[in-house]
Order: structure tokens, then sequence, then C-alpha cells
């Protein structure tokens, strides 16, 4: 079922999708992203990681317009752990290599360090074929 999260003046800023033909989970950024944004809708997605007992999750951010620094901490010091939990082991971060939003992401790279298996990709087919080998390696496609 797709979820959208909508920002103070309605416009979509995050779509959140558990795929069931692939077993990840698919959130789609767009836009300007608010810190608080940035935490309900890392929050959101946690809910059909733990209902579809989901280890993957395919994270889009070539939409996303600017920096998103201010969560970064956040995300690796909170979200993390409590995705860790939830039962995700990877996380395929899609960006827009030459965007701020790279820099941002570089950055939670750096924050999450081990606790998950993140990969960083300039474009969705890369990170969908990463998905599916780790699935593949752990021969389970939960």
């Amino acid at each position: 079922m797709l979820t959208e999260l909508t920002n103070g003046f309605g416009k979509v800023y995050l779509t959140i999708d558990y795929d069931a033909a692939n077993k990840w989970v698919h959130n789609n950024w767009i836009g300007y992203q608010t810190y608080t944004g940035v935490l309900a809708g890392a929050d959101a997605c946690l809910f059909p990681i733990r209902e579809n007992q989901c280890a993957y999750l395919l994270n889009d951010n070539r939409q996303v317009l600017g920096p998103w620094d201010h969560a970064v901490d956040w995300i690796a010091n909170n979200w993390a752990p409590r995705a860790t939990e939830a039962g995700l082991t990877h996380f395929a971060h899609v960006v827009s290599t030459e965007s701020l939003a790279a820099d941002s992401a570089r950055s939670m790279f750096l924050g999450i360090g081990g606790r998950l298996h993140m990969h960083m990709f300039g474009n969705v087919d890369e990170a969908q074929e990463w998905l599916r080998a780790a699935q593949a390696a752990a021969g389970r496609t939960r």
C-alpha cells in the first residue's frame, strides 16, 4: 500500500511503498526536505519494514532539492538503530551524484557506519541489482 506524506503546502514530499514483488520498501523523496519532514518520513518507513519483516530498503533521493544535513545526525544516531532493530539490514541509497543532497547522503553514510549494509548509487537500476544480489546471498527474499 502506497503512503504519501505531504508538507504544509499540501505537496507530496515522500512516497513509501512495500514492493511485494521485489520484497523491499521503496522510499521516493521529492523536493526540499525539512528537518521535521525527514524525521516524519524516516519514522513512517519503519512501519512497512516491521509489518513485512523486510530487510531491504530502496531509498530514492534523485528528486530531492537541496541539502538535508540538518537531519543527518538524527538519522545516524536515532533512526538507524531503530531501523536495524525493526529488521533492516540493507540500505540502497540513490542520489544524483552532483547534487547538494549527495553531500548530505555521504555524511549519512559515514554516520551510519557499520550499523547497516549501505551503498550509494547514481541510478536506481544499480541499486536494485545490489539489493537483489544481497537477497540472493542471504538466501532469502523477505
